[in-house]
């Protein structure tokens, strides 16, 4: 495990140099919010990092459904029963198994560690722009079809689940990276995870977390560059 903090964010990683996991804990006055759950192995890792900052954990957040971003989760509620979940509406449906796609969504199989054990359910369901303490919640469907990410509004920090990785290079979901391929193997439009890059690039953020991959500060520029070249792919 590896911890990084940057302002209020702190990029807790599991497996760092063979398939690198990402979770964060976003710092609060008073309390942390925990976004994505890991590995299923990843609990004491979060929990000790959470001691370490001497916050409690008090909100679970998650960008999408995939088992590598909730793969803790059941654990961590064991540990921790009175603290909400939040994901997605459309997400919520993945985490109960839902696989079926709306008439207006490309009709491509939902691909991706769909988790099938899972026993935690979602308390706090998420729409474009609700708040959750300092986190805005932006819809950036892809990825999965309710796959969302986080902008801190204090710090223009991005918390983007997997709509972007930087393991093996910056890319948008969807976009091959022959170092790391695993997130756009899992991806299940990358046309409509193109249009979610550009939204996500157009709040011009100060930092870039991504669930596979190094933070990014300024990222921008390489953000408009994934872009760009999943364009090319697409054309």
């Amino acid at each position: 495990m590896k911890v990084i903090k940057n302002g209020y964010l702190y990029q807790v990683t599991f497996l760092p140099n063979f398939f690198p996991v990402n979770c964060y804990l976003v710092e609060e006055e008073k309390e942390l919010t925990l976004i994505d759950a890991a590995l299923p192995f990843s609990m004491d890792g979060i929990c000790k990092a959470a001691e370490i900052i001497e916050k409690p954990i008090t909100k679970i957040i998650l960008t999408h459904a995939h088992e590598d971003h909730v793969g803790a989760l059941d654990r961590i509620k064991e540990k921790l029963p009175n603290v909400p979940v939040y994901i997605s509406v459309r997400d919520n449906r993945i985490m109960n198994g839902d696989l079926s796609l709306d008439q207006h969504e490309p009709q491509t199989p939902i691909k991706g560690g769909v988790p099938k054990k899972l026993k935690t359910r979602a308390n706090v369901l998420l729409k474009e722009g609700d708040l959750v303490g300092s986190l805005a919640a932006i819809e950036t469907p892809g990825h999965t079809p309710g796959s969302m990410s986080f902008y801190d509004t204090r710090t223009h920090a991005l918390i983007a689940g997997d709509a972007f990785q930087t393991r093996g290079g910056i890319a948008v979901a969807g976009d091959v990276k022959p170092w790391f391929p695993f997130p756009a193997f899992g991806t299940w439009s990358k046309e409509t995870a193109l249009e979610s890059a550009r939204k996500l690039a157009d709040y011009k953020p100060d930092l870039l977390a991504v669930g596979h991959g190094e933070l990014v500060k300024n990222p921008t520029g390489v953000m408009e560059q994934a872009i760009r070249s999943l364009e090319k792919k697409l054309n």
